[in-house]
C-alpha cells in the first residue's frame, strides 16, 4: 500500500493505473516524480486522505485482478526501447505534423477574438522542434548505445551513457514545462462558447499528446534511465 511518503514516479512505477487518477488531478508523475505523493497533495490542496484511500483502493483492485500487466521494471532494456519507440514515438511522429495545421488554423481563423491562441501557436511549435530533434536523438543516437552497453557492459559505454542521459533528462524538463504552460494558458483546454468542431479537435489532441508525453517521460526517467543509472553502483 502507498503511503504518503511514496514519490509519485515510484507509483506509477508499480501501479501504472495511477496515472488516470494523477492526471485528474494535475499530478505530475514524469518530470516530477521523484517528489513524495503527499508533499504534492499538500501543495495543491487536495484532500490526502481521500486521495491516498482512493490510490490505495485501485491499487487493491489491480492486484485482485488477474490480468497481467508487463512488468518494464524487469523487461530487458531492449524490450522496453522497442516499446517506447513502437508506441509512443510512432504517435508522436504521426500527431506531431497533424496537429501542426491544426494549431495553425485556429489561430489564424480564431486568434483575432482569442489572443491566447498566438502563445499556443508559439509553444506547440517550439515543443514539435524540441521533439523531433528528441526522437532522432533517441533513435539514432542513444538507444542504439544502451541496446550496445546491453551486450558488452563496459564501465566506458556505461560512463558515455550517463551523460548522454543528463541531456535527455534536461529535454524532458524543458518539454514538460512547455506543456504546462500550454494547459495553463488554455485554462485546462476549456473549449469557448465560439469554438468550431476544429477548434475542440484541436485542444482535445492537444490534451492527448499531454497524456502520452506524461507515459512516454514516465517509462524513460522512472525505469529506463534509473536501471542504468543504478549500474554504476552495481
Amino acid at each position: 500500500m502507498f503511503t504518503k511518503n511514496s514519490k509519485t514516479g515510484d507509483i506509477v512505477v508499480e501501479f501504472p493505473m495511477a496515472s488516470q487518477l494523477f492526471k485528474e488531478h494535475k499530478i505530475d508523475f514524469c518530470c516530477g516524480g521523484d517528489r513524495p505523493i503527499g508533499e504534492v497533495l499538500e501543495e495543491k490542496q487536495i484532500d490526502a486522505d481521500h486521495f491516498m484511500n482512493q490510490l490505495n483502493a485501485l491499487y487493491k483492485e489491480k492486484n485482485d485482478n488477474t490480468v497481467q500487466e508487463i512488468d518494464w521494471t524487469k523487461a530487458s532494456y531492449k524490450e522496453l526501447m522497442d516499446y517506447v519507440v513502437q508506441t509512443h514515438h510512432a504517435y508522436l511522429h504521426r500527431v506531431l505534423p497533424e496537429l501542426s495545421a491544426l494549431v495553425a488554423k485556429i489561430y489564424r481563423v480564431h486568434g483575432k477574438n482569442h489572443p491566447e491562441l498566438e502563445r499556443v501557436h508559439r509553444l506547440f511549435n517550439k515543443l514539435k522542434g524540441e521533439l523531433e530533434h528528441h526522437l532522432i536523438e533517441e533513435e539514432v543516437n542513444i538507444f542504439p548505445k544502451i541496446e550496445a552497453y546491453e551486450k558488452d557492459r563496459t564501465t566506458k559505454s556505461l560512463d558515455e551513457l550517463l551523460k548522454d542521459i543528463e541531456t535527455l533528462e534536461s529535454e524532458h524538463d524543458a518539454s514538460g514545462d512547455i506543456l504546462k504552460e500550454l494547459r495553463n494558458i488554455t485554462r485546462d483546454y476549456f473549449i469557448p462558447s465560439d469554438a468550431c468542431r476544429t477548434y475542440s479537435l484541436t485542444y482535445q489532441q492537444l490534451e492527448e499528446l499531454e497524456s502520452d508525453m506524461f507515459q512516454h517521460i514516465h517509462l524513460e526517467n522512472n525505469i529506463l534511465f534509473p536501471r542504468i543509472a543504478q549500474e554504476k553502483t552495481a
